[in-house]
């Protein structure tokens, strides 16, 4: 589907961007220091992990289940940071931390390319009284996947 060509190509970018620049990093720098909401480097990119992996299981549900599909969002009253306790990020090994995002954001490519075009005003009840299109999460991905990588990029420059 043309109308997400920037999206594919966007993430695709990033990946191949961002891989070298994360294997790059000394420990001290993806352990220690810390964004505003207490996280450190190994926490983000373990956050993003689990962003690709909740929206490619949203986008295929959201292809044949209910519509409005009842799916848990993961991130709703800080549950995302216990995804990131309960994983335990922080002693994970980077390799590993790194190759799953790189695989599970090209695969995301994939599942958005795949998406079926008439099912994209398909929703999601992502809250209480809001919904998401289908088209709307495939959209708004590569926003939040820039969003952690500059607050990466910002750790980075972070000057202790």
């Amino acid at each position: 589907m043309n109308e997400f060509l920037p999206v594919y190509n966007g993430i695709l970018s990033l990946v191949e961007d961002w891989e070298p620049k994360l294997q790059g990093l000394t420990n001290e720098v993806i352990s220690q220091r810390k964004n505003s909401q207490n996280r450190n480097i190994k926490q983000i990119v373990g956050h993003m992990i689990d962003s690709a992996s909740n929206n490619i299981h949203r986008t295929v549900h959201m292809q044949y289940g209910s519509n409005p599909l009842e799916f848990p969002n993961y991130a709703t009253n800080g549950n995302n940071d216990r995804w990131i306790a309960i994983q335990n990020y922080q002693s994970e090994d980077w390799d590993v931390l790194i190759n799953l995002w790189k695989y599970l954001n090209l695969h995301i490519v994939h599942v958005f390319k795949n998406a079926d075009a008439n099912k994209l005003d398909n929703s999601w009840r992502c809250a209480e009284n809001e919904t998401v299109t289908l088209r709307e999460c495939i959209t708004d991905y590569l926003r939040h996947l820039l969003l952690h990588l500059n607050e990466i990029e910002e750790l980075i420059e972070k000057k202790e």
